[in-house]
């Protein structure tokens, strides 16, 4: 496989790549705070865009590398011309002023790495290097910082403590935490909050995808918030496969065992591979809103409907909501030595309901 034929690390499939999205939504206090330090001449060099994924950080990072390799003096938006020099060549992915280190070829060459590597953090030097003798601006945009081991990680750090001139590093990362204390205290931080409905709507809308109207709440609610997630979930139909777990769900204590066999059936073979991980995840989802519930109230808005009764049963007070809590922990787990040992799919699925059932009993 050649490297024009790997996959794209940092796109989400079924939506436009961040780079050619023209506007992001939800995020107004993080573009405010990087105008306000442009403006005041207190541009740092390094900055953590973090939040939840899938709430528009690359889209932002790439708002900004447009930005900084066009304007020239203060500004009030980050919006530029998007038939500009830059903006047309970054949407060919011809930008000389820009470098994304992400995920390359693993070793075998066959597909894409589980990791930014060492040999990525090396072509980010190179690039540096080269572009040194040009003058100008650049901006280097790691998506995501997560991603790295150790070795690309110690390389990128020596790069922040002595920061090449006029270089803005955006660190993409989802789990900042992860990183090293030594990277996050060279950087500032941009944090990025979940969408709400509104700002869900009209970012899917400029995506070029169309929801119900009566569908984009639950929406929201069932992605918190993110819009990649979203666009997984329409995708593959994410919100009738929650709706069918809060039916089955319905019938604890005494379980609707044919109902739920054909649900545990339906994940079997491998070419039910990415129905089996949404499942996965929607009953990890589904454990903490309920838990959740038990807490705070039942939900709103739902995210399917008789959700708020079911919750209200199954969690009426806090000790029931931590145990269901400890219970989203354990199956999370089984689930994820269930996928890394290739567990029969139907079986993982059965297994983890009934152990809801027993829990609902």
């Amino acid at each position: 496989m050649s490297e024009a034929e790997l996959p794209d690390p940092t796109a989400v499939e079924g939506a436009p790549h961040p780079r050619d999205t023209g506007h992001l939504y939800g995020q107004s206090r993080a573009e405010a705070d990087f105008l306000d330090a442009f403006n005041t001449g207190r541009l740092h060099h390094g900055w953590m865009l973090t939040g939840p994924r899938g709430v528009g950080k690359a889209t932002l990072a790439w708002r900004i590398a447009r930005f900084l390799l066009t304007q020239q003096g203060a500004a009030r938006t980050l919006d530029t011309d998007p038939e500009s020099p830059v903006a047309r060549r970054i949407r060919a992915g011809a930008e000389p002023g820009v470098f994304v280190l992400k995920r390359g070829m693993n070793d075998r060459e066959t597909a894409l790495s589980q990791d930014i590597r060492v040999d990525e953090v090396r072509r980010l030097k190179s690039f540096l290097f080269l572009s040194a003798a040009e003058g100008g601006r650049r901006v280097v945009i790691v998506d995501a910082a997560d991603e790295m081991n150790t070795q690309a990680v110690n390389a990128l750090l020596k790069l922040l403590e002595e920061p090449p001139e006029r270089v803005t590093f955006l660190l993409v990362t989802h789990q900042p935490a992860r990183l090293l204390p030594t990277i996050r205290s060279r950087c500032r931080e941009l944090r990025l909050v979940p969408l709400a409905p509104g700002d869900m709507a009209q970012a899917l809308a400029q995506a070029g995808i169309e929801t119900e109207g009566d569908d984009t709440p639950a929406l929201a609610a069932l992605a918190a918030g993110s819009v990649g997630e979203a666009v997984r979930l329409i995708r593959l139909d994410g919100l009738e496969g929650y709706t069918r777990l809060v039916r089955l769900f319905a019938t604890l204590p005494r379980l609707d065992r044919p109902q739920a066999i054909a649900l545990a059936e339906q994940m079997a073979g491998k070419q039910n591979e990415t129905r089996l991980d949404l499942m996965l995840g929607l009953i990890d989802t589904f454990l903490a809103r309920l838990a959740r519930s038990g807490v705070q109230g039942p939900p709103v808005p739902e995210a399917a409907p008789g959700e708020s009764e079911l919750f209200a049963r199954l969690a009426p007070n806090a000790a029931a909501a931590m145990k269901w809590a400890s219970l989203q922990q354990s199956l999370g787990a089984r689930a994820r030595h269930g996928r890394g040992v290739n567990l029969d799919p139907a079986a993982l699925v059965m297994d983890m309901v009934l152990e809801m059932t027993t829990a609902a009993a």
